[in-house]
């Protein structure tokens, strides 16, 4: 998927999240992911954590629209760890394969009182339909995140990630992560995050985020 965003430089990608259900008892700070880009959470040992996702780039698909599909699942490990996996599907022209993106996180600093923590992950983006138009790449990522006081006080992520693989030359390496998680409801989120580069991940994104359970 990478010659997608490739194709896109020069503007920024936005996308609107319709829904997302938080299950299996999660909560809100609880979720690997920001929106996108990864959050400095990780699942307490033995928890579950399942996510539906729905985004879209209006316009029509000859003209760079598109409406991805997907699902992440994590499990929480001993020692501040997740591992997981997720699925994606992207209905646009020309058709893109359907990915697998197996990941791990470790949470390697929390400060509650400070409302600060910190961790490190990568995550494997491969192919699994038309492997031959897909690129298998690997993302290293470190993120931090400041959470502010106050019954709905928001949190700010913040980081920066390297890509590896055979990626094409003008596909830029180095980017920067920032997110927004601003709760207006004790079940309705406002979230936004933003990543930077020409390539796979260097888009916006913003919507809501609807906790069921």
């Amino acid at each position: 998927m990478l010659k997608r965003k490739e194709k896109a430089s020069g503007f920024c990608r936005v996308a609107l999240l319709s829904a997302t259900l938080l299950l299996a008892g999660a909560n809100v700070t609880a979720q690997s992911t920001v929106f996108n880009i990864p959050s400095s959470d990780v699942q307490s040992r033995g928890s579950v954590y399942l996510e539906a996702d729905f985004m879209i780039h209006f316009g029509s698909l000859r003209e760079g629209g598109y409406q991805e599909y997907g699902s992440r699942l994590v499990v929480g490990l001993p020692g501040n760890m997740e591992v997981g996996v997720n699925g994606f599907y992207t209905r646009a022209e020309p058709a893109e394969p359907m990915e697998l993106q197996p990941n791990f996180k470790w949470q390697f600093y929390e400060n509650e009182k400070k409302g600060l923590a910190f961790a490190t992950g990568v995550l494997i983006s491969t192919p699994i339909t038309r492997r031959s138009s897909g690129t298998t790449s690997t993302q290293l990522y470190v993120v931090g995140s400041k959470s502010f006081e106050g019954t709905y006080g928001p949190r700010v992520t913040f980081g920066g990630y390297r890509l590896f693989g055979s990626l094409d030359d003008d596909i830029d390496k180095n980017g920067v992560m920032l997110g927004l998680e601003q709760p207006l409801t004790k079940r309705i989120s406002f979230v936004t995050d933003w990543s930077s580069g020409n390539n796979d991940y260097g888009y916006v994104v913003a919507g809501a985020g609807i906790t069921f359970s």
